[in-house]
């Protein structure tokens, strides 16, 4: 069993930011590439950014440039760092460890974006 513990989500006014973060066991973390995903009510669970071992990252195109993603080995915490926040933002937020077939999950984090 490997937990994953998320934080940071909340409600938020348009052009808002918030930070989430997710932090999982020492041993696990640097072997595991590791990633936020979203899912707003009523459709399927979508990634929004990834981060490898070495630091390369990924993002949805909608989030580029808005969105970073960072981890922190000594922490053993990712981080996704949300600014200029949209409506379309609006979902459960989950952190995702990866390695091979191998993956999982956090208990996910609300976000919202409304004025």
């Amino acid at each position: 069993q490997v937990q994953l513990v998320e934080s940071g989500g909340g409600l938020v006014q348009p052009g808002g930011s918030l930070r989430l973060s997710c932090g999982a066991p020492l041993s696990f973390f640097s072997m595991y590439s590791m990633g936020w995903y979203r899912q707003a009510p009523g459709k399927q669970r979508d990634f929004v950014a990834t981060i490898t071992i070495r630091g390369s990252t990924n993002y949805l195109d909608s989030v580029k440039g808005r969105f970073t993603i960072s981890r922190d080995n000594a922490k053993n915490t990712v981080y996704l760092q949300m600014n200029s926040l949209k409506p379309e933002d609006t979902a459960v937020y989950y952190c995702n460890a990866q390695r091979l077939s191998i993956n999982y999950w956090g208990q996910g984090t609300q976000v919202t974006v409304s004025s």
